[in-house]
């Protein structure tokens, strides 16, 4: 994953400075319409938008995959996608101390999950794993 490279700093609304507009379009390049899962999988955007998500970039992962997300076509990629995204703003709730909103988000990750139409992996994803990530997540807040 040479081709990019981490933003400067995560963005954290209220707490750290926002990125310049148009930072992450060169990642978005390429996405269209009738991409195969195989394209997708493949492609700048879900690379660098797991990646970000991975390495605690969650507005960024956000920012990225909602492009993605808007040009799948409804089914489970769709929801997949729709589903990282839900959990990277979960994370985002997370660190800003936000705990219902957490557990609000982490719901609807279970929800759109429950989507997929009994897939195991989806763009090189293990469905569940995310869905168990979602789970100790809301675990993590359920008492606050």
């Amino acid at each position: 994953m040479s081709d990019f490279r981490n933003p400067p700093h995560a963005y954290v609304p209220g707490q750290t400075i926002r990125h310049p507009e148009g930072l992450f379009d060169p990642l978005k390049v390429g996405i269209h319409n009738a991409m195969t899962e195989g394209e997708m999988q493949s492609s700048l955007a879900w690379r660098a938008g797991i990646r970000f998500r991975d390495d605690g970039f969650y507005w960024e992962c956000h920012e990225v995959l909602e492009a993605l997300w808007l040009a799948t076509p409804d089914g489970a990629l769709r929801n997949y996608v729709q589903a990282v995204i839900q959990l990277a703003n979960a994370q985002l709730k997370s660190r800003m101390d936000r705990p219902k909103a957490v557990r609000r988000l982490c719901m609807i990750v279970q929800s759109l999950l429950d989507e997929c139409e009994g897939r195991t992996m989806i763009l090189g994803q293990n469905v569940e794993r995310l869905r168990a990530e979602a789970c100790a997540l809301q675990d993590l807040h359920q008492n606050e």
